[in-house]
């Protein structure tokens, strides 16, 4: 399989496309949108790039993928849409790609990019018929195990920190509890949602003055005759005072 990849430069020059090799091991995983690494040019030098397409075969390939991010890819969506972004600003491919990403990760190192915030989340590893016959059976008696085994059937998935200010219990019961293979500790990536405290109202249509509207339909009708005169509106820009209209033939 070969991909057809976009390397990640500003230079007018690198806005065409390359083909690589996909690696046998990687072929699974390498997927329009997908962040690479590739060789590039002469000697040992490495750049970063983006999977825009895949094909089968390729005369121009002749070098293999080095390695991918799948943290940092991008949907086909993405693409097709940098894609048109590109010829409708007639701006490089790279460009609009980097507008997908987030902020600190459109950096081509990737030494230099800010890195994911990860954290300790905890999954339950029994069901809740388990945990009931373990506890009536008196194999399960601490109390705070027990809350914690309770609070996680509400919440399974719960981020480490939160469970135990939540839940009241501490780091050591949970790691008996993981030890016990009642529940597993997981690193995961931390989603940050900057809207998630604040509360943002659509905003609702603007409703055109009675000049505005004269003015507006006014334009419509000589586009609908074929009219194609030049139009000027006398007022103060967005001052709701736009109310006069004058054609100039």
């Amino acid at each position: 399989m070969v991909a057809e990849i976009i390397i990640n430069s500003n230079a007018r020059a690198l806005n065409r496309i390359f083909d690589y090799i996909v690696p046998k091991d990687l072929e699974n995983q390498v997927k329009i949108g997908t962040r690479v690494l590739v060789p590039f040019g002469k000697g040992s030098k490495i750049e970063d790039g983006f999977v825009i397409d895949l094909k089968e075969t390729s005369e121009f390939a002749v070098k293999e993928i080095c390695q991918i991010n799948q943290n940092e890819s991008l949907t086909e969506e993405n693409i097709v849409l940098a894609k048109l972004m590109a010829r409708k600003y007639f701006c490089n491919i790279s460009d609009c790609i980097k507008l997908m990403l987030p902020p600190g990760t459109g950096g081509k190192k990737p030494e230099t990019r800010t890195k994911e915030k990860v954290g300790n989340f905890v999954f339950l590893k029994k069901d809740e018929d388990e945990i009931d016959f373990l506890i009536e059976t008196g194999k399960l008696k601490s109390e705070k195990q027990i809350r914690t085994l309770r609070f996680l059937l509400e919440n399974d998935g719960i981020y480490k920190a939160d469970l135990e200010l939540l839940a009241d219990v501490s780091h050591a019961i949970l790691k008996t509890l993981e030890k016990n293979g009642m529940l597993e500790i997981v690193e995961k990536p931390i989603e940050r949602n900057p809207f998630f405290h604040k509360n943002v109202e659509k905003d609702v249509p603007k409703e055109l003055t009675e000049e505005q509207k004269n003015c507006f339909y006014g334009i419509v009708e000589d586009i609908e005759f074929g009219n194609y005169s030049k139009n000027l509106l006398f007022g103060i820009t967005g001052s709701r005072q736009n109310g006069n209209l004058f054609a100039i033939n």
